[in-house]
């Protein structure tokens, strides 16, 4: 049944070649919706998902990592003082304004962590040292930044907050989700230079719990002992700022409606080739019929040509998709390409080639071999 339906499908050519662009098409369309929008979620939760620590305290109704308030410092002392608690530290998320060479201004998410211990600094360096950040006014730029900072070398000097900082490196891989670029700074710098902060305060607290601990058991007695913050596990605290992002700011219902759309369209495309097809060769399933065939055995026919316009179609759409990664990468944009993003996609494109088949099936249902007799 398989050779028949390819044969089928050879039968008008240009027509088969029409379907499969518009299977290609609109599955490559979800391949992309789904890729840039999964981008899209891991650089909102970039530095909570690569930071070590299993446990973060955040201002009270912190919406996401990019978002949270300054909290009194003291905190932390309660936190790294917990029987649990294998190690904290302290972090400071907060905004900036970096100076261009040739004038005007950029907006930046300044990232105050420990340089010796690395906790919330940058996971790769492509230049330079994390080490070097210590004892000075000094800061590290994501290669990222180089779309809205224009090209930064290792040594040269920019002004953030109104003051002269040396760039001593260059990270790979800590790309944001705003459109604000990264830059790392010693924890005692960030402290120092932002008033939003204050000099006795922090933004972040990130601990580590013993081996063996239970983490939501930690977390559940540290959000008693805590006042005035939220208590949150790794997992959980990344989870929130990605919903925020997909939910709230309604980023993830606008991705949604246009997967919806593409699989209705490759739907609506199949469904017409498929029932056009059958249409046409209404007589020769009639003379199947008449030769003892079931109509199971005709409904395979029809599965069939949209088992192999699903095929080919993805197959194509994968190919493009992943060729096209690193196109956006050179655009400045992250699309994600996964094993099970891929299982997905290839489940969506079964489904929707199948589901636009079965108008035809009923068609056929339907035939009566008289129809052999008639004019």
């Amino acid at each position: 049944m398989f050779y028949v339906a390819l044969r089928i499908l050879l039968y008008d050519k240009v027509r088969s070649l029409i379907t499969l662009l518009g299977v290609v098409f609109a599955v490559g369309l979800i391949f992309n919706q789904l890729g840039i929008f999964l981008g899209l979620m891991e650089t909102s939760s970039v530095i909570v998902d690569h930071t070590p620590g299993d446990i973060w305290v955040t201002s009270k109704n912190s919406k996401n990592f990019g978002f949270s308030q300054p909290f009194p410092e003291y905190l932390y002392d309660h936190v790294a003082s917990d029987n649990d608690i294998q190690w904290a530290e302290k972090l400071i998320v907060t905004w900036a304004i970096i100076k261009q060479k040739e004038g005007g201004t950029e907006q930046v998410e300044l990232i105050g962590f420990n340089p010796d211990t690395r906790i919330g600094g940058p996971w790769e360096m492509k230049k330079g040292n994390l080490r070097d950040l210590k004892n000075g006014n000094f800061a590290i730029v994501d290669e990222s930044a180089m779309k809205r900072l224009g090209n930064i070398s290792v040594g040269e000097y920019r002004d953030i907050l109104f003051r002269r900082i040396q760039i001593v490196g260059i990270s790979s891989g800590a790309k944001s989700f705003t459109t604000a670029p990264l830059v790392f700074m010693s924890y005692k710098l960030v402290q120092r230079i932002s008033d939003w902060v204050g000099p006795d305060n922090t933004v972040f607290i990130v601990a580590k719990v013993k081996p063996g601990a239970n983490v939501d058991h930690v977390k559940e007695r540290l959000k008693g002992h805590l006042k005035g913050v939220d208590v949150y596990s790794k997992g959980d605290f990344s989870f929130k700022t990605r919903k925020y992002w997909a939910v709230e700011t309604g980023v993830g219902f606008s991705f949604l409606l246009t997967i919806v759309i593409s699989f209705l369209v490759g739907m609506l495309i199949v469904g017409q080739t498929i029932y056009n097809s059958t249409m046409e060769h209404i007589k020769e399933f009639g003379t199947l019929k008449a030769l003892g065939a079931t109509n199971r055995e005709i409904y395979k026919i029809i599965f069939s040509q949209a088992m192999i316009n699903a095929l080919a179609g993805y197959i194509v759409s994968l190919i493009i998709t992943t060729v096209s990664v690193k196109m956006y990468e050179a655009g400045g944009m992250v699309m994600v390409v996964r094993g099970w993003v891929n299982l997905l996609v290839l489940g969506l494109t079964l489904f929707m080639c199948f589901a636009s088949a079965f108008v035809s099936v009923r068609r056929i249902k339907r035939i009566d071999p008289a129809i052999l007799f008639r004019g």
